[in-house]
């Protein structure tokens, strides 16, 4: 039975899964009926933080324009431009047991493409959840739905895995960042062209 959990709230991936290393993250959404004209294109990615809540180098960022980390601990299935159908809309692999000892937090975000061109923003987006289930077992181990507290919003932060005491946990995030990917990469230290 996975663990639901609610904004703020931790949980604990590895401590009652002892061998667990392979998980999939799966990120998902609906668009509302509100038309903007144009189809939304939502974006997942991945940043492999230090201490210092900082990428190390460009590479600790997964998304659809790096799909592979280069230490093989993550790998970005693939761009879905329209979020159509149920289920994940997309899914980061990570393999916990080769991600860098430097890197001691991974935040998963979702983006909305080309946001301020198409008018499109977080308000428009239901039903938005990040889920982490076992790959071995597809076994669901925890889920988070974001609820409706997004309005301006063209970007969040779902959650973050980090690592505490050898123990690899999970933080339900929820916060929303106005500018899109160029703020979150400002914010995690990712140098954007």
């Amino acid at each position: 039975m996975p663990v639901s959990l609610q904004k703020g709230q931790k949980v604990s991936l590895t401590k009652g899964n002892p061998g667990l290393t392979k998980v999939v993250v799966g990120l998902g959404w609906d668009v509302n009926q509100f038309d903007t004209g144009t189809a939304f294109d939502l974006d997942t990615a991945a940043f492999f933080l230090t201490d210092s809540g900082k990428v190390s180098r460009s590479e600790d960022f997964v998304f659809y324009g790096n799909l592979k980390h280069p230490s093989g601990c993550a790998e970005h299935m693939g761009d879905n431009l329209t979020g159509a159908g149920d289920g994940d809309d997309e899914q980061i692999k990570i393999d916990l047991s080769l991600v860098p000892e430097n890197l001691t937090r991974i935040a998963f975000t979702v983006t909305i493409y080309d946001a301020e061109t198409r008018r499109q923003n977080f308000g428009q987006v239901n039903n938005a959840f990040i889920r982490i289930y076992n790959e071995a077992t597809g076994e669901e181990m925890l889920r988070y739905d974001l609820g409706e507290d997004f309005s301006i919003e063209t970007a969040a932060v779902f959650g973050e895995l980090y690592k505490h005491n050898g123990e690899w946990k999970f933080n339900a995030i929820g916060s929303g960042y106005q500018g899109g990917l160029a703020a979150l990469c400002a914010n995690y230290g990712v140098d954007v062209e």
